[in-house]
């Protein structure tokens, strides 16, 4: 019988896009934050210090850090759709306190709560997409992470224009409705994961043969058991975790002590730290001071950072589309080299045109330029392939 699977991938596609929910919350985070301590009412409310802005910012990814820790052993024993559900419902939890912060401090614990759920989300996301998707589409499929985190990104930041242009400085409304959207998204996808089907992989590793083979036929074949491909799939999974179970690491100790499994564990571990170190989350987070140290005024900002949300969606639908034909390696060195250019000469510009010492609106229009051409670098490469590397 001839397999529909490459013919039929639209259903692991869609499944895979609203799991990618969890990744807006990340990116509407990541251009939120930015306005909203930057925002006229919040630092008159709260007058806070470099250090302290520094903080509210940090706590977020220090909170991932420990969320993509559990996520782990979660997702192997409650499984990959009510991981998926737990670090919504934590995000909710810290949303809804920094939404309603009446000082740092709520601010803080409201951001490392959210900071947890995010990291159970970004790193149980792209592993259920990978179990659930073709071969044949699973470079795409996995690239949706960073598309999604684009899309959250794309929406604070015009949120937050909007707030900030609609509502007087007198108002708290100019941060609190910016920072309460990111709750929405949250909502509807811990409401709605557990109606989507369970990781095959999950399943079949868990004793559930009969219902990973039926969710697999479900996925790939319009629910035939008999497809071809199906079964083929489904024996091979079976065969891949027996293997694992009796020669791979059976504790989280053991990726440190088999060989094999160490050199995975540092090649994923370093390609991801690798990514965080080129820079990008600080051109989100502190935009509008670096902006600001170039002359340009917080309105334009928000603007200039919507236009770079657009550029980026646009880069990462190009990996989408091409990534399965072009490969990974080489897109991912190039993205690099490219990015490496963009910020030396971001550097440059900075030395040669101190904060403070011009008002070139020259050299404003091209750090504005450069910053684009390396978010647009960024999207199209390292952003999405490190997840799915």
């Amino acid at each position: 019988m001839q397999s529909s699977t490459r013919t039929d991938t639209c259903p692991q596609f869609l499944v895979s896009m609203f799991a990618s929910v969890g990744s807006i919350l990340y990116g509407y985070d990541l251009g939120v934050i930015a306005e909203a301590i930057h925002s006229d009412n919040f630092v008159n409310t709260f007058n806070p210090t470099a250090n302290q802005s520094g903080a509210v910012v940090s706590v977020f990814t220090g909170g991932a850090f420990f969320g993509a820790m559990f996520a782990g052993p979660s997702g192997d024993y409650l499984g990959r759709k009510k991981t998926i559900m737990l670090g919504a419902l934590i995000f909710i939890v810290g949303g809804a306190l920094q939404t309603a912060a009446q000082s740092l401090d709520y601010l803080y614990a409201g951001r490392a709560i959210a900071g947890l759920g995010v990291g159970f989300l970004v790193m149980i996301i792209p592993l259920y997409q990978a179990e659930l998707a073709h071969p044949s589409i699973r470079g795409a499929v996995t690239a949706l992470q960073q598309f999604m985190l684009g899309i959250g990104a794309l929406v604070a930041t015009w949120a937050s224009y909007g707030c900030y242009k609609n509502f007087p400085a007198t108002s708290d409304k100019q941060w609190r409705i910016s920072l309460g959207v990111q709750v929405v998204p949250a909502v509807i996808l811990a409401a709605l994961i557990m109606f989507f089907p369970e990781s095959p992989r999950w399943l079949i590793d868990h004793g559930k043969h009969e219902q990973g083979l039926r969710t697999l036929a479900k996925l790939h074949a319009h629910g035939d058991e008999s497809d071809a491909w199906v079964r083929a799939e489904y024996d091979q999974i079976r065969e891949t975790i027996a293997f694992e179970h009796e020669n791979e690491a059976k504790s989280y100790l053991e990726l440190f002590k088999n060989k094999s499994s160490f050199r995975r564990l540092l090649l994923a571990v370093s390609i991801q730290a690798s990514v965080q170190m080129t820079g990008v989350s600080a051109i989100q987070y502190y935009s509008p001071v670096i902006f600001d140290q170039m002359g340009i005024d917080k309105e334009h900002t928000f603007q200039y950072q919507g236009i770079s949300s657009v550029l980026a969606l646009v880069a990462q639908m190009i990996c989408i589309a091409s990534i399965d034909k072009v490969g990974r390696r080489w897109a991912m060195i190039g993205g690099n080299l490219a990015n490496c250019l963009f910020f030396t000469i971001a550097t440059i510009m900075l030395a040669v045109f101190p904060p403070g010492a011009t008002s070139n609106a020259s050299a404003s229009w091209a750090f504005i330029a450069v910053t684009w051409l390396y978010n647009i670098s960024f999207s199209a490469t390292n952003g999405p392939l490190s997840c799915t590397y």
